[in-house]
């Protein structure tokens, strides 16, 4: 990846564990896996196990409903034999409201459980996901390196979904087409034990093809998954880079892209259809081979006297109404199995430990110095190639010390180990003589304010964005940045000034602007150590000059760390170090290192030949 793209932040104080230096924790791409349980079901059985009172009275309601069925098929026998055939008027009146009572109760237990089954469901999913979203917040950058942010998406959106589905179709069924299927049973030998046997003797024999398609469902499921993550970042791309694909005529080309990864989702999801409805299908020839053994057997018992015609329509009408119930459990199989799927790939994410992270009694300090140190440090994004080799560089407190060198020598992997973005494969950081994997991070990253080419601005107000990390701060201290930052200007000509709507990205904003809002966002932080990353690179002569000025009052009296392929931008600075290939092959000031005619002499020449106004 290019050394640019590799900065951000997000670490948290609830990672537990030593310290996460050495090779192990900058080359692990990702963190590293620890399963703290070997069953997905056993974790799930976790998640539900605080709401179990809540599923208490719902499985109770479950059970009463399922009851209900079951004695509106014995209801029939009665109806038929005692009031049209026996022609008994009393009976009837007391059947008709009987059968009002046991309607009502059915449809009042069927939505209580409902209710209280999706309550249950979609904490569950909230939990799960507002769980799942905060560790992957404070995961190490090298996560970000190696996973997709629309594959994140996909797990944070569609996978928790699915184990809403699963844990809510899994208990209601489980619960209460049990009752139903145990309360109908009791009604089929209840009437004729004989007949009951015939009917239930083929079920078993559905259950075995129906387990295999399971089986097949849920590698179908992490296909779904891994595809809609995919379908996912692609959306973003396009959305996110709308302006180069337009610019350089690609709209025909992403559409075809977004496309085929549509088709592939189909196809995969008619897969899926063929499976369920192969399994639907077996269990309807089952079912007909019973019903028709049914009639056929019980159908020569009533002609032959010994049955009555209540007796088999009430066993016909609970056979028919156990079909359903026994269906479902049948389906529930295929639904565990891509619960199941969604949630290894959850619990995956869950298990991965952030490789940088707070030690355990982390020190946690007041307002640093700023004296940074590293001692011997090496680096490396992959065991190939080390992007840094032995640094060994002092940052005196105050000073302006300029990085320069060639796009992929190290300047950026040298200052993201300053807040901890990464940690060194070899050798420290020292702040103010601290190892600083020795500090909370959260108190660490208090200390260093980053301001960067590739500006990060949310949407929401511009108040919200300069108070981004400071949210308390009072309006007064958000407007006295903001002028330090020689933004209050365009500010005030803004519809709503401090409370105008910049966009996503910051989308209603010139580049400059969005650059003068992150420096405002960082003068409020006040923290003693600064990071400017081409911080004005990407913008026309008169917004840098604007942006150099706001830099400049940024800059007095802090720890000053500065990217800049223009030369120019840091011809003031106190120091200068020459990085390539990972290494510092030059250290001075401007005019020593011109003298010296070296490497910062040969970039100096190849960026000014062709102008007058050197510095």
């Amino acid at each position: 990846m290019n050394e640019q793209n590799r900065n951000g932040d997000g670490q948290g104080e609830d990672a537990k564990g030593s310290l996460s230096g050495g090779a192990n924790g900058a080359l692990s791409g990702g963190g590293i896996a620890s399963r703290l349980d070997p069953t997905p079901t056993a974790r799930l059985w976790a998640l539900i196990r605080p709401h179990l009172p809540t599923l208490f009275l719902a499985m109770i309601s479950m059970a009463l409903a399922g009851a209900s069925t079951a004695a509106m098929a014995h209801l029939i026998k009665p109806l038929l034999d005692d009031v049209f055939f026996n022609k008994d008027a009393d009976r009837l009146i007391f059947l008709t409201f009987l059968t009002m009572g046991v309607f009502g109760a059915t449809g009042a237990f069927t939505f209580i459980q409902s209710f209280l089954m999706n309550k249950v469901g979609y904490t569950i999913v909230n939990d799960l996901r507002v769980r799942l979203f905060s560790h992957i917040q404070r995961q190490s950058l090298d996560y970000y390196d190696v996973h997709p942010s629309g594959e994140l998406i996909s797990r944070v959106v569609n996978d928790v979904t699915l184990i809403q589905s699963s844990v809510t179709q899994v208990v209601t069924s489980l619960v209460m087409d049990i009752c139903k299927v145990v309360g109908l049973v009791l009604v089929l030998f209840l009437n004729d034990w004989r007949l009951a046997l015939v009917g239930l003797l083929l079920i078993p024999g559905a259950f075995y093809p129906v387990s295999r398609f399971g089986r097949k469902l849920r590698s179908l499921a992490t296909r779904s998954q891994e595809i809609m993550g995919s379908l996912i970042i692609v959306l973003t791309e396009t959305f996110q880079g709308v302006r180069v694909v337009q610019s350089y005529n690609m709209t025909d080309f992403e559409i075809a892209r977004f496309s085929a990864e549509c088709r592939r989702n189909v196809d995969n999801l008619m897969r899926a259809v063929t499976v369920r409805s192969l399994s639907s299908s077996i269990m309807e020839i089952f079912g007909g081979v019973c019903v028709a053994s049914v009639i056929w057997y019980g159908g020569r018992a009533v002609i032959a006297g010994q049955s009555t015609p209540g007796t088999f329509i009430s066993f016909m009408m609970a056979l028919l109404l156990l079909y359903e119930p026994l269906k479902r459990l049948t389906r529930l199989h295929n639904e565990v199995q891509q619960g199941l799927s969604a949630a290894t790939r959850i619990f995956e994410t869950l298990d991965t430990v952030p490789t940088v992270k707070t030690p355990a009694g982390g020190l946690v300090t007041g307002r640093v110095k700023g004296a940074i140190t590293f001692q011997n440090v090496s680096f490396a994004y992959d065991p190939e190639r080390e992007a840094l080799a032995d640094i060994n560089l002092s940052v005196s407190p105050g000073e302006v010390l300029a990085l320069v060198g060639h796009s992929g020598g190290g300047k950026t992997s040298l200052v993201n180990l300053v807040p901890r973005f990464y940690d060194p494969t070899k050798g420290a950081v020292l702040l103010d003589g601290l190892d600083i994997r020795t500090m909370d991070l959260t108190a660490l990253r208090g200390q260093v304010a980053l301001v960067s080419q590739d500006v990060t601005l949310f949407e929401g107000s511009v108040r919200h964005n300069i108070a981004y990390g400071n949210p308390e701060a009072p309006f007064e201290e958000i407007v006295l940045a903001a002028k330090a930052a020689l933004a209050d200007g365009f500010i005030a000509e803004l519809p709503n000034g401090y409370d105008e709507n910049i966009g996503e990205r910051g989308g209603r904003l010139s580049g400059g602007q969005r650059q003068r809002l992150a420096i405002a966002r960082a003068i409020l932080k006040d923290a003693p150590i600064l990071i400017l990353d081409e911080a004005t690179s990407a913008l026309d002569t008169e917004s840098e000059q604007y942006v150099q000025r706001a830099l400049e009052n940024l800059m007095i009296g802090r720890t000053t760390l500065v990217i800049a392929h223009r030369l120019s931008t840091i011809a003031k600075a106190n120091r200068i170090v020459v990085l390539k290939e990972g290494r510092i092959v030059e250290e001075g000031d401007h005019d020593d290192l011109l003298r010296l005619g070296g490497e910062y002499h040969r970039l100096y020449s190849l960026q000014f030949k062709d102008h007058n106004d050197l510095p």
